[in-house]
């Protein structure tokens, strides 16, 4: 209330000083053309034109007016004979001065309406460019609590208001600025909906507008502060639009999780369908066989025994990279980092693969002193995943190569095959969980999850894997860690 007070107080007291303001130019002028130049009352007229004109455009019409009845008197009185009386002897000077009158008044309207729309075509501009950023602002959030959150506090700072309240019927809650809205009470928002109207409190400075959506309102905002009212209605319809598109968006996302949790849940009893009938087959093939009573060879029984014992153990490892896939996805794990030799795991996936290798030659060419921080088991995991998938994918008696190099602060680790290579569309597919190349699923043996976790692995160092290939000519896997 006493900032309201001192803010009427300054601003009679700015008006009084432009008043009196106006005395001194009508007697500076007086003063020049009476003493000091002596010029013809045609050019003091003009003058005094240009004076009114000036004042108009810079204080505004009331001030103009006062200053030209001012100069009309200090006119008629100094520079229209008879001189030094108000009295005008020649009819030619009434109509002088009456002219001269008429001119600074009509002048002072226009000069004063050209300043007026000046200042409205400012204000309608600062109101788009701030219209636009708050726009800006509502694009930038895709949740729709977050949005609802923020949009109170973009609305102060954007349009400089005190305050700002919304209320949406669906959510029930009423999502402030701060404290300073209790001004902004439930009872007008809801009433709001109900008119389909907006309403205004013009002593308590308060505006409160509907959400609208074409005809369909949403919700209500509102305002502490003063804006016009299509600003208002501007900011309502953004509001409106912004809070649809985020519900659109989150609609359109929990469709899209669940369109690839069906197309996972497909996957993976495709995978299960394909990868553990196999050997499920195999081994009650073997055991009815040593059920049957037939008499077999001891050659013939160990064979089947071996092929119980290789299928259990593909069995086993399936079930362990669906697991492992799951608890690396789940972040459920820690690395145990130390600083190793890069030669270390490169000799356990080896030396882990040999029989997998089987007649593919390894090349080595990493240098011996090259170290990072690792987690060696679950490195040795990833380097064991690449080396199995360039065995499986590379002609027999094929070459492998591992090299390495640190550069700008990063180990560089590569595997390279001389496979068939891999599709441009399916580069960017393979590391996807239960993906299978599209000519190689049903010929090669596996379950997709071997790159899956061999990236989640390397993630968690803090670094990437990527892919180089060209068909026929084979493929080559890079792996990037902190050195």
């Amino acid at each position: 209330m006493s900032a309201t007070i001192d803010a009427v107080n300054k601003s009679l007291q700015e008006m009084f000083l432009r008043f009196v303001a106006c005395l001194p130019i009508v007697v500076g002028l007086v003063w020049l053309f009476k003493v000091a130049l002596h010029v013809n009352p045609t050019t003091v007229a003009l003058t005094f034109l240009v004076a009114v004109l000036i004042i108009s455009a810079r204080w505004g019409l009331r001030y103009a007016l006062f200053l030209a009845i001012l100069s009309t008197a200090a006119f008629n009185y100094f520079f229209l004979p008879p001189f030094g009386t108000f009295t005008i002897a020649d009819t030619q000077n009434w109509i002088a001065l009456f002219a001269f009158l008429v001119t600074a008044v009509v002048a002072s309207q226009l000069s004063e309406r050209a300043r007026r729309l000046t200042a409205e075509a400012v204000q309608r501009r600062r109101e788009v460019e701030r219209l636009y950023q708050f726009s800006e602002q509502l694009l930038a959030s895709e949740n729709i609590l977050e949005l609802l959150n923020l949009l109170p506090r973009v609305v102060v700072n954007t349009f400089g208001v005190s305050a700002a309240a919304l209320y949406l019927p669906g959510k029930g809650d009423i999502y402030r600025s701060g404290a300073e809205t209790r001004n902004l009470d439930a009872e007008h928002l809801k009433s709001v909906i109900a008119r389909g109207e907006p309403t205004f409190d013009t002593e308590r400075r308060l505006s409160f507008t509907p959400l609208k959506l074409g005809v369909r309102i949403v919700g209500t905002i509102g305002v502490a502060g003063e804006l016009s009212r299509e600003t208002l209605d501007a900011i309502g319809s953004l509001i409106a639009i912004a809070i649809e598109r985020v519900t659109a968006m989150e609609k359109l996302a929990k469709a899209e999780a669940s369109r690839e949790s069906e197309r996972l849940r497909t996957a993976i009893l495709d995978s299960v369908t394909h990868e553990f009938r196999t050997p499920l087959t195999a081994i009650k093939a073997s055991i009815t066989s040593l059920m049957s009573g037939i008499n077999l060879a001891s050659e013939d029984r160990q064979e089947l025994m071996t092929v119980i014992n290789e299928e259990s153990d593909r069995l086993n490892r399936l079930v362990g990279e669906a697991a492992e896939v799951s608890e690396l996805e789940s972040h459920e794990f820690q690395l145990d980092l130390q600083p190793t030799q890069i030669m270390e795991p490169v000799q356990a996936a080896i030396s882990e693969l040999k029989q997998v290798l089987g007649k593919h030659s390894v090349e080595v060419h990493v240098p011996g002193d090259a170290v990072a921080r690792m987690d060696v088991k679950r490195f040795t995991e990833v380097l064991v995943q690449l080396l199995e998938n360039a065995a499986k994918y590379s002609p027999a008696e094929s070459t492998i190569h591992i090299s390495g190099a640190v550069r700008g602060g990063k180990l560089e680790i590569s595997v390279a095959d001389h496979g068939i290579g891999i599709d441009d569309m399916e580069q960017s597919l393979i590391f996807d969980k239960f993906y299978r190349g599209r000519n190689e699923r049903y010929r090669v043996q596996g379950t997709g999850m071997g790159l899956a976790i061999a990236k989640a692995i390397v993630e968690a160092h803090g670094g990437s894997i990527r892919v180089t290939s060209q068909l026929g000519q084979g493929s080559v896997f890079t792996v990037t860690i902190p050195a």
